[in-house]
């Protein structure tokens, strides 16, 4: 009886099957080994596979969203996200003050995708990795620091090429994208006409000390940080303030404390940002 599903061999004798199985199971076998090179084809697991895969996540950090100035351009604002969050998160801020400030491009860009280690190795937008919160000698993704300051340089040349000079630039960011802003402009060859700081903190502090430029103390900082947040504790922002102020001799941080607000930014602090933006990119 042929039940449904079975497959009917020919008719052969046992000694016939006996004498071609290990021919069969070798053919089996073949074709397995084949299948799992053709798999291993499409996803190398290799040293230069995972090395592409880190090019391409730092490629993905200089996409950018472009607000456009409304009158001819003169002035450039690159302002970096914080972590988890895009440049879209941003774009109501920058639509918000472009009407005070309608020869002013700002340049949102979009962080890579990683794992991000104080949040479990979960992938996220990042600048950098985190390992940690709460002390000040935690220990830092330096390097993550440096390669996407270096992603940052980039969207700066482009502006450059474009006929905007870095003193027509302003370079900010908020959270962990104001630590990396604080970074990049500290180093730059080329002085900025300023940096927006919000909610952030001064990152590799004893390695940043090192890799300050000539020009780096007297940079124009705007430094807005509320009493109430706890996710970069408002004691960070205090204390690198202080530390710039007082240990590295920054003459021209205006630190504006927000009572009440939380890890955010609020109307009042764009307000103040606003105001400060007039002065360090006025009308050309």
């Amino acid at each position: 009886m042929i039940m449904p599903g079975h497959m009917v061999l020919p008719s052969v004798s046992r000694r016939t099957i006996i004498r071609f199985l290990p021919t069969i199971v070798l053919a089996i076998i073949s074709l397995i080994a084949l299948s799992l090179l053709e798999f291993a084809t499409i996803e190398p697991l290799d040293a230069s596979s995972h090395q592409h895969s880190k090019m391409a996540s730092a490629a993905a950090a200089l996409q950018t969203l472009i607000v456009p100035s409304r009158a001819p351009h003169t002035a450039t604002i690159v302002f970096s996200h914080g972590l988890g969050d895009t440049g879209d998160g941003w774009k109501p801020v920058a639509t918000m003050l472009a009407s005070q400030f309608p020869y002013v491009k700002w340049v949102l860009p979009h962080a890579p995708v990683r794992p991000i280690t104080i949040n479990g190795g979960y992938k996220m937008p990042g600048w950098f990795d985190l390992y940690s919160l709460g002390k000040t000698e935690d220990k830092e993704d330096e390097e993550g620091i440096l390669k996407s300051s270096a992603l940052i340089k980039e969207l700066v040349d482009a502006e450059n090429a474009a006929g905007i000079p870095n003193e027509r630039i302003v370079i900010g960011g908020f959270s962990q994208g104001a630590a990396l802003s604080l970074v990049h402009g500290l180093t730059s060859e080329k002085k900025y006409a300023g940096l927006a700081i919000l909610s952030g903190w001064f990152p590799m502090r004893n390695r940043l000390q090192s890799m300050l430029s000539p020009s780096a103390s007297s940079t124009q900082i705007f430094w807005g940080h509320g009493t109430s947040d706890t996710t970069v504790p408002y004691k960070f922002g205090q204390l690198s303030v202080h530390h710039m102020q007082n240990n590295l001799n920054f003459a021209n941080i205006q630190f504006e404390s927000y009572q009440g607000m939380a890890h955010s930014a609020e109307q009042q602090e764009i307000a103040d940002l606003g105001a400060w933006l007039r002065r360090v990119i006025p009308p050309s």
